[in-house]
């Protein structure tokens, strides 16, 4: 059985002001995702592809359709999904081993077995020696490695991104790819994820996932048959570039819908 089945699941905003048609942000979607599956979902702006996910964290309500995690209905947010934002969604006045531990925090769990999760998780994303610094004296990328840690202390039985590294510049975005690809390699969660960048899609997933212009629609499914452990040097091969070429096309036909659509 799947891990995650998106059954029918379309989205219509209501108008935003008196006589305004309303916005179809999705057509229906069908995905199934198998469990340790590392998904990208890539498509131009405005396509709904974050709503999507808003869908499956539970932030959102479908239209029409439903979303199933391991057989069972999703109806609102939940600790079995782990939502880390574009924005570093952290809080300021916690320290980082604070912020990691929040989770845990609120379940209840003693401090000691916190503090050791969240210690252990500091050192996994490569954050040890600034347990005790507070986001405002972290870099982007460190902060978004605490937003990270802080949704695989709690466990979760998937993993929901959404462009994360989009406000990272071009050097930090390449090491945050390899930070959690290593993450993923490793502990084998299931991950869908939104992103705009194709070079990233490919890097990362297993099958990338295209979608159209607005009202979004799955275009196309693209098998990423390159072999994990992934260096960073694989984006240099030609099989990695033919992949490339590809997505392009795909992405630059729809990119041109949208803009010829505003």
């Amino acid at each position: 059985m799947s891990k995650l089945r998106i059954e029918d699941v379309s989205r219509t905003f209501p108008p935003a002001r008196a006589g305004a048609e309303p916005t179809r942000a999705l057509l229906p979607v069908n995905l199934s995702v198998a469990e340790n599956d590392f998904i990208t979902i890539l498509g131009p702006s405005g396509c709904g592809k974050s709503t999507l996910l808003r869908i499956v964290a539970g932030l959102d309500r479908a239209s029409t359709g439903r979303v199933l995690l391991d057989g069972k209905p999703v109806t609102g947010p939940g600790p079995d999904r782990g939502m880390v934002f574009q924005s570093y969604t952290l809080f300021p006045w916690l320290s980082v081993i604070e912020n990691i531990a929040f989770g845990l925090r609120e379940r209840g769990m003693p401090v000691d077995q916190r503090q050791k999760i969240a210690q252990s998780w500091c050192e996994r994303v490569g954050l040890a020696g600034f347990e005790h610094h507070y986001p405002k004296q972290l870099s982007g990328g460190m902060q978004q490695r605490t937003a990270i840690a802080r949704v695989l202390a709690n466990d979760p039985s998937i993993m929901l991104l959404d462009e994360p590294f989009g406000a990272l510049d071009n050097q930090t975005r390449a090491l945050m790819q390899e930070t959690l690809l290593g993450i993923w390699e490793r502990e084998r969660k299931t991950v869908l994820f939104v992103t705009h960048d194709i070079e990233e899609a490919i890097f990362l997933a297993s099958r990338v996932i295209v979608v159209s212009a607005r009202p979004g629609r799955i275009k196309a499914e693209v098998p990423i048959d390159l072999p994990y452990p992934r260096h960073y040097t694989i984006k240099t091969e030609a099989a990695f570039s033919a992949l490339k070429a590809r997505l392009t096309e795909e992405i630059r036909a729809e990119a041109v819908i949208a803009a010829t659509a505003r």
